[in-house]
């Protein structure tokens, strides 16, 4: 063990020659271009190997399936991928690493972008686990989550500053995105759209670099192929403008839909007090839907590719209803089921212990509600609408209503499909969704969770900076303490050696019975005659307005604006612990945002 230790010494010293040298010869841009390019080879290689375990798992597990017939084990390998992975996580990781998004934001909202080192791994294995074996889930929440601890891990082994953190955070995010789309441009604009708080555009450069070198990875190892192959046979139509503008409606509606769906249903499983009982009744329902509608397992990319190659009815292939491929109108039934199931089956595999997001379900659903609107119309109502355009077009609605981010919508399904030619309905259609879902739900399924508690962080520099100080850091003890049995004569000599205009009066115990203001008393200070039969406990008061040292600074700056006091009396549990001045809070807060936004 000594020797293990005297290892350590030597390479924690060797570690701070290292940074010494770093700090004499590299700057600090320079370096930080170097960081996010490391940032962007290790989340780009991490995107990779998950999407390679998912889809070895899904092939080696359903590629001998007949297309004609049902197949019995769609009943056993959810339960199973679930199964094992809550196994995984209690016992393995011993933590929370669901919600990967949402995570992220927590940790920039309150933990100064601290995400634990497990993070780096855990939730790549857990995910490959559930979504391989049919959870049906997405994997792009799990590699957010992994390239951003890959970033904050990293940040902090350099002992880089906060806002530095929190690029690199952002910089693992668009390598993660960017790896496992190979979508550069939407992996920028998803960190800048979803995760980040106000960055300036010295920030661009890094993160540009950590998207481009986890996309060019991706490329290298993955090949040139779009993830989603798209092939425009139908051009852009003018005369279509109106149905895209309905798609828009109606994903926005669906939208609305999955966000309010998905967060109900996990919260009944969570009142499920037993964890087993959870994995059971999660693990049952989905192996249930996924046996009798298959293409709810796993991601569901599968399903959008046959869409888009012209084989809608090929979602049928392995289920009970496969004879419904020869009525349109039954496959649009099916269709409109599987929206409606989806919901069911993503919150069964996050509320039974399975672990993903809801990244993929959005394309998924999207895809599905552009070809069923396209065929529908077509089948009741004789128009000719291309449904594979529809399908691209709707994507980009559910993807703009769900994670509140239209711009991430277009670029990823540009990018993803190659659907460049389609831009105008793409633009329309999640711009259109984005607005329809608004007026429903002002929250994305990412920040909601975090609002509901007030844990959210927004995209406002000002809310950022309060959220990053500490009540408690910023307590003011410089004040002369009295006794309630003390006098006029205790006070004038308090007064005499005191910078301040407030007293606090408190007990043995150090309980906080009152306050004495100067200003209040000034009259008796020349009533010598009175020094010693005035009591302080009949000069006190109760502050009316105080704080807790636990209070965010959002909250006790709201109380400073209401009361229109210049000091708050500060108490934990009845007990004295200073004061907050406002001219100190709002000196921190402009020194924090100057730091905040230095470049």
């Amino acid at each position: 063990m000594r020797g293990f230790a005297n290892l350590q010494d030597q390479a924690g010293q060797m570690f701070n020659r290292i940074m010494v040298w770093r700090d004499s010869h590299i700057s600090e841009r320079s370096f930080i271009n170097l960081l996010s390019l490391l940032v962007g080879i290790v989340s780009g290689i991490a995107a990779l190997v998950l999407k390679k375990l998912i889809h070895l798992v899904e092939f080696l597990l359903t590629n001998m399936f007949p297309v004609n017939t049902f197949n019995i084990f769609f009943l056993a390998y959810p339960l199973i991928g679930i199964a094992i992975t809550y196994f995984f996580v209690k016992y393995v990781v011993k933590d929370d690493i669901n919600h990967g998004v949402s995570k992220v934001l927590y940790s920039i909202s309150r933990k100064n972008g601290r995400l634990k080192r497990h993070n780096t791994w855990s939730s790549m294995v857990a995910s490959s686990i559930t979504i391989g074996l049919g959870g049906s889930v997405g994997a792009e929440a799990p590699i957010v989550l992994t390239g951003a601890a890959i970033g904050s891990n990293l940040a902090r082994l350099f002992r880089m500053n906060y806002k530095y953190v929190i690029l690199m955070i952002g910089c693992g995010a668009a390598g993660s995105i960017a790896g496992i789309f190979k979508a550069p441009i939407a992996g920028l604009v998803f960190t800048l759209e979803v995760l980040m708080l106000d960055l300036t555009m010295a920030y661009l450069v890094p993160l540009l670099i950590a998207s481009v070198t986890a996309a060019s990875l991706s490329y290298i190892f993955m090949g040139s192929a779009m993830v989603l192959q798209f092939d425009l046979v139908n051009s852009f139509s003018v005369n279509n403008i109106g149905y895209y503008i309905l798609l828009g409606v109606f994903t926005g509606l669906v939208s609305f839909y999955m966000i309010r769906g998905v967060m109900w249903q996990e919260s009944r499983y969570k009142k499920m007090e037993n964890p087993l009982v959870r994995l059971l009744t999660g693990g049952v329902i989905l192996s249930l839907l996924v046996f009798l509608f298959p293409p709810l397992w796993g991601e569901g990319y599968t399903s959008i590719t046959r869409i888009f190659s012209g084989q809608g009815f090929a979602l049928l292939n392995n289920s009970i209803f496969f004879d419904w491929r020869e009525d349109p109108r039954l496959l649009l039934l099916f269709i409109l089921i599987i929206l409606a199931l989806k919901v069911v089956a993503t919150a069964a595999t996050t509320g039974g212990g399975g672990v993903g997001g809801v990244f993929a379900p959005a394309l998924f659903m999207g895809a599905l509600s552009g070809y069923g609107l396209a065929l529908g119309l077509n089948t009741f109502f004789g128009t000719s609408l291309p449904e594979e355009n529809f399908a691209l077009a709707g994507m980009a609605g559910m993807m703009a209503g769900v994670m509140h981010a239209p711009l991430t919508a277009i670029f990823l399904t540009a990018e993803v499909t190659g659907g460049y030619g389609l831009f105008i309905p793409l633009m329309i259609t999640s711009t259109v969704g984005y607005l329809a879902v608004m007026r429903l739900e002002p929250h994305s399924i990412y920040t909601k969770r975090l609002a509901l508690q007030g844990k959210l962080i927004t995209h406002h520099k000002d809310k950022a900076t309060l959220m990053l100080m500490q009540t408690r850091d910023l307590v003011e003890t410089d004040f002369e303490i009295l006794k309630p049995e003390a006098t006029l004569r205790d006070l004038t000599v308090a007064i005499s050696r005191s910078n301040r205009n407030l007293f606090p009066v408190v007990d043995n115990h150090g309980i906080l019975r009152g306050m004495v203001k100067l200003s209040e008393i000034r009259h008796l200070i020349f009533e010598t005659s009175l020094y010693d039969s005035v009591k302080i406990k009949e000069l006190m008061y109760m502050p009316k307005y105080y704080v807790s040292p636990r209070d965010s600074m959002e909250d006790v700056v709201k109380i400073f604006e209401t009361s229109g006091r210049y000091n708050l009396a500060v108490i934990d549990e009845g007990k004295y612990v200073g004061y907050l001045s406002r001219a100190k809070v709002f000196s921190e807060y402009r020194d924090n945002v100057r730091e905040f936004s230095s470049h």
